[in-house]
C-alpha cells in the first residue's frame, strides 16, 4: 500500500491578498481626530523687557494646585462654581470699582460703540496638577466666554453665536466680547 502524498497547496498568492486586506482595511477605517482646545495665540513679544502695567483690579486670577483644588482671587473655589465668576468678572459693571475697568470699543461690523470690560482671566497651574482638572478648568472658562458671546449674539442678532453663519457677525460678536485669557507657565505653587 503506498502512502499518497497530499497535493501542495499555492502560497504564491497569498502576499498579495493579504496585502490587498491591509490596504482596504486602510482606506476603510476612520481615525479619531483630537480636536484640542482652541486658542487664538498672541504673536511673539519683539521686545521681552517691556512690562505691561495691568491693575490688579481687571485680573481674575486663578490657581490649580498639585492637589487638584482652585484657587479664586486668593480664595478656594469650586469647578462648578468657575464658569459664572468667569461671566460675572467679564460682565462690564460701569462705576463699579468691585469690578474691572470698562472701555469704549467701536465696532465696525456693527457701526456703534459697545462698553466692553478690560478684565483679564489669569490661570496658573502647578506642575503636578492633573490633566483631567487643567481640562476641566479650560472647559469652564471657554463656557463662561461663550455664555458671554450668546448672550450678546442674542441681543444684536436673536441668534447665539454658535449658530451665526455670516461672518460679519461672527467677527462683532468676537470683538464685543474678547476672549482674555493669560495663561502663565505651570510651576510649583504650592498646596501640598
Amino acid at each position: 500500500m503506498a502512502i499518497k502524498a497530499s497535493p501542495e497547496i499555492n502560497a504564491g498568492s497569498m502576499a498579495d491578498i493579504a496585502f490587498l486586506l491591509l490596504i482596504f482595511f486602510l482606506v476603510t477605517t476612520t481615525m479619531d481626530v483630537d480636536t484640542g482646545i482652541t486658542r487664538k495665540l498672541p504673536p511673539p513679544v519683539e521686545n521681552n523687557e517691556e512690562d505691561i502695567d495691568v491693575k490688579d483690579r481687571n485680573v481674575l486670577k486663578i490657581l490649580v494646585n498639585s492637589q487638584d483644588r482652585l484657587l479664586v482671587d486668593g480664595r478656594p473655589g469650586d469647578i462648578s462654581q468657575l464658569k459664572y465668576k468667569v461671566i460675572d468678572f467679564i460682565t462690564p459693571h460701569p462705576g463699579n470699582d468691585e469690578y474691572p475697568e470698562v472701555t469704549t470699543k467701536h465696532i465696525d461690523q456693527l457701526n456703534m460703540d459697545i462698553t466692553i470690560s478690560k478684565g483679564i482671566v489669569s490661570l496658573k497651574n502647578d506642575r503636578g496638577t492633573s490633566y483631567d482638572m487643567y481640562i476641566q478648568v479650560q472647559n469652564e472658562l471657554a463656557a463662561g466666554f461663550n455664555e458671554l458671546k450668546d448672550r450678546f449674539s442674542m441681543e444684536m442678532f436673536g441668534q447665539k453665536y454658535s449658530a451665526l453663519i455670516d461672518n460679519d457677525k461672527i467677527d462683532a460678536v468676537n470683538a464685543a466680547v474678547p476672549v482674555a485669557i493669560s495663561e502663565a507657565e505651570p510651576e510649583d505653587i504650592g498646596g501640598k
